[in-house]
């Protein structure tokens, strides 16, 4: 006992220092965490908060954040303004000269916070929330109030020019399209844009009504969120201006914070500390009341996306859906943008009339107030009706007050309005009209056949003795098993098929599985591609290809390439399922891409941002370095373009296609094939009888980033763009050795903003086109130099001799 004493100093002065600089939440410069599932984050001296790195639920996905450690709900109330999330094993490093450091796995440098010229001793997350990067002498250097994302805490301050921004959605943090600002005239106001940096908004949707022109002084200066939970402007006479109420709630007895919504909304909310139980958040005030009425600009999309509907619950919050007839191109996104699942256009003759492939559906009380293109007055409801049917531009007409207003693609601002005592003549395919009285037995013919030869045996079973019904009962489950055998049957495999874990189906299975092949959704140079139901009635959607230029005298060789397709194993890949060989029928089955083409996604009126594009290029680069160099047989894509490459439900780029033009050439026997592919990407060994290799898919790839950075196609018509933008890879090429970028993305601020990566991507494209195929390099590299792994040289001209416009009249 007498040497306790002498144990514990020893145990104190061999305890590591960096404990008691954790317990104390001081982080020392030199301190590291990694992206894991069990990372143990920085925490403020109480325990109320937490930084460092939360995985996003349903992901292998990270965000550093700060988030309150002591509820069960995970709210994130800061998070680093990065252009996307950041895989496991990414690390965040607190480094004397820089600050924070955010790296990926591989090292590059994501995110820092520089911008200062002393040297940080530590770093501290205080019990407000806020983290702050020190000097020895306690000087903040930098701090996470003064660089807010969408949420306001007690006690922070928002001055002129600083602004919250909202996220995209709710499990997207990425900028959205909603900001909370404070101009210099001193107005607090909510506004949408679709990037931050313009100074052109759109018209607010609220403001604070703080602006005094007539005397300075009286005008708003600063937001002040108070230590008592009150959130007040405080004007430049030191004035105040509450915008909630004064008491709204005990800070002592409840977590407050200020966010602005994915949607629009600003709201003050409450959460009771010391709560058990999965609690949600009070909302206490927000504004605007009615944010789907609100929106009034001649910009954007309003409250919810394009062609979409907004209607306001009872918190104020907007509820987006899509009208009848519509459908969402990201369904995982409810206030995205809609699309008609009709085609209608002015420029092809179509077959049949307006009539017999429209309808109108009337809608009431709901109404798209932009969008006008003609006004009809008078007019009645049934004029108003046939001007639109009968007009390839209308897709919606609203009747209201002896007037018709027809509205064109896309419908922005629409919400649900009672006081309008208005009627909607919204147009929408045949197939997408209201039904009629369905029959539950239509789609199934033979079950309801079977179904009546069961009831009629049961009926005789019941007036029949029992040595009948014995007899007849054996004979019913006879029939019954031989019925329902012919139909399991054709979903299984007839005979021994490929060697792989395809599926073998019949064709009959098939034409019932596409409803004799109705619905067509795409065709190309290998075929017609029909949507299908497999099996019938169960909901599991499938795309099926018919090919119709394989030829049919190679069957062995035929099974020998299926099987080489069905082994690939790629996330970047499109999945093939199974197939038909049956006579002169040669299908492939493939898993159903519901968000459609790249091409659709691209060439849009709407922009995907630089971070979806290049997670999109970077996907498409590891689908054909898999291809190339990664699976068990090389395969060869021969047709890469925007049109071959689908989007899954998370907006991933998957390849289609692949390995279909090696099944159009099994007739060949010679090594120099005839060309293949489409005008714009042909690589220039097609034209010359050149052997083909790997590199006419880096060729392709090249001109497809092009496409992917410009979001433009890769020829266009010199009336619509000019000459020298005619030929997308002519004009990158003149544009990067002018040093002229920024015309390739335009008004593009999130790529302006990211110009090291842009120049990057540029010049990896070029590298890509090399007339010299052994200048490209392969697609592995290409990987590499996307991802900034290596150095990507300046490259020369593509094009010493004749330009790529020699190498474009192959359709």
């Amino acid at each position: 006992m007498v040497y306790t004493p002498f144990y514990l100093i020893l145990f104190v002065l061999l305890f590591p220092f960096h404990t008691f600089a954790q317990n104390n939440s001081t982080i020392d410069a030199g301190s590291t965490l990694t992206a894991t599932d069990n990372t143990k984050p920085w925490l403020s001296p109480s325990g109320e908060f937490a930084f460092g790195f939360s995985q996003i639920q349903g992901t292998n996905q990270f965000l550093v954040c700060i988030w309150y450690a002591k509820i069960n709900e995970r709210t994130i109330v800061w998070h680093a303004n990065t252009t996307s999330l950041v895989p496991q094993g990414s690390t965040l490093r607190l480094d004397a000269d820089l600050g924070l450091i955010l790296r990926d796995p591989q090292g590059n440098r994501l995110w820092v916070t520089d911008g200062f010229v002393d040297k940080v001793a530590y770093g501290f997350l205080n019990d407000t929330g806020k983290f702050v990067l020190s000097r020895n002498d306690s000087e903040v250097l930098w701090d996470t109030f003064a660089h807010p994302t969408d949420t306001l805490l007690p006690t922070q301050e928002m001055e002129i020019g600083t602004m919250l921004i909202s996220r995209r959605s709710e499990a997207n943090f990425s900028l959205g399209r909603f900001y909370l600002r404070m101009p210099d005239n001193g107005n607090l106001v909510l506004s949408s844009k679709m990037v931050p940096t313009n100074s052109d908004y759109d018209a607010d949707y609220y403001n604070s009504q703080t602006s005094d022109p007539s005397n300075s002084t009286n005008s708003g200066y600063k937001v002040i969120f108070s230590e008592k939970g009150s959130v007040s402007i405080l004007k430049r006479n030191n004035a105040t201006q509450e915008l909630t109420p004064q008491s709204v709630s005990s800070v002592t007895e409840n977590y407050l914070r200020l966010t602005l919504n994915f949607d629009g909304v600003l709201t003050l909310y409450r959460y009771p500390k010391g709560s058990a139980g999965n609690l949600s958040w009070i909302p206490l005030w927000s504004q605007p009341d009615n944010i789907c009425t609100k929106i009034t600009g001649d910009k954007g999309s309003g409250a919810c996306g394009y062609n979409s509907v907004c209607s306001i619950d009872s918190n104020q919050r907007p509820s987006c859906n899509c009208p009848r007839g519509y459908s969402l191109f990201d369904p995982s996104d409810q206030y995205g943008n809609c699309k008609p699942n009709y085609v209608q256009t002015c420029e092809e003759p179509r077959k049949g009339s307006s009539e017999e492939l429209f309808s109108l559906i009337e809608i009431t009380d709901t109404d798209w107030p932009l969008s006008d293109f003609e006004q009809i007055n008078p007019s009645n409801k049934d004029d108003c009706r046939t001007a639109c049917l009968n007009d390839c531009l209308c897709a919606v007409a609203i009747f209201r007050s002896n007037s018709c207003w027809k509205k064109k693609l896309p419908l922005s601002n629409g919400r649900i309005d009672t006081s309008l005592d208005a009627t909607a003549f919204l147009k929408v395919g045949k197939g997408d009209a209201p039904p009629l009285t369905p029959d539950p037995w239509r789609e199934f013919p033979e079950r309801k056949k079977d179904q009546g030869n069961l009831i009629i045996a049961g009926s005789t079973l019941l007036g029949s003795s029992v040595f009948v019904n014995v007899l007849l009962l054996t004979a019913l489950l006879y029939g019954f098993f031989f019925i329902y055998k012919k139909k399991i049957k054709a979903f299984s495999p007839t005979y021994p098929s490929v060697p792989s874990n395809l599926q073998y189906f019949s064709y009959q299975c098939l034409a019932e599985a596409t409803n004799q092949f109705k619905e067509e959704i795409g065709r190309g140079g290998f075929g017609i591609v029909y949507k299908g139901e497999m099996p019938v009635g169960s909901g599991n959607i499938v795309a099926v290809k018919k090919l119709d230029r394989v030829a049919h005298d190679t069957d062995k060789e035929f099974k020998t390439e299926v099987n080489v397709i069905g082994q690939t194993h790629h996330k970047n890949l499109v999945r093939l399922l199974g197939y038909c060989d049956e006579g002169q029928h040669r299908l492939l089955v493939y898993e159903y891409m519901q968000n459609g083409t790249l091409a659709t996604f691209l060439f849009n009126e709407l922009k995907p941002s630089w971070s979806q594009r290049t997670k999109l290029a970077l996907g498409v680069a590891h689908g054909l370095t898999y291809l190339h160099e990664e699976c068990s047989t090389q395969i060869i894509h021969c047709d890469i373009k925007p049109q071959n490459i689908l989007l899954d439900d998370y907006n991933a780029a998957r390849i289609s296609d692949f390995g279909l033009a090696k099944l159009l050439m099994m007739n060949q026997s010679r090594t120099y094939t005839n060309i293949r592919g489409t005008k714009g990407y042909v690589a220039p060994e097609w034209f010359r009888n050149n052997q083909v290799t790997v590199k006419v898919d880096v060729y392709s790839f090249g001109v497809l980033l092009m496409e992917i950075i410009a979001c433009r196609r890769s020829l266009e018509d010199e009336e619509k763009c000019g000459a020298d933008k005619a030929v997308l890879a002519d004009w990158f090429t003149d544009c990067f050795h002018e040093k002229r970028l920024e015309l390739l993305v335009e008004d593009d601020a999130e790529a302006l903003s990211d110009m090291e990566t842009l120049k990057r991507f540029v010049m990896t494209a070029i590298w890509c086109i090399q007339e010299d195929a052994s200048l490209r390099p392969t697609m592995k590299r290409v990987s590499q130099m996307l991802e900034g792994a290596v150095e990507v040289l300046v490259p020369p001209l593509p094009y010493p001799l004749p330009s790529i416009t020699t190498y474009v009249s192959l359709e």
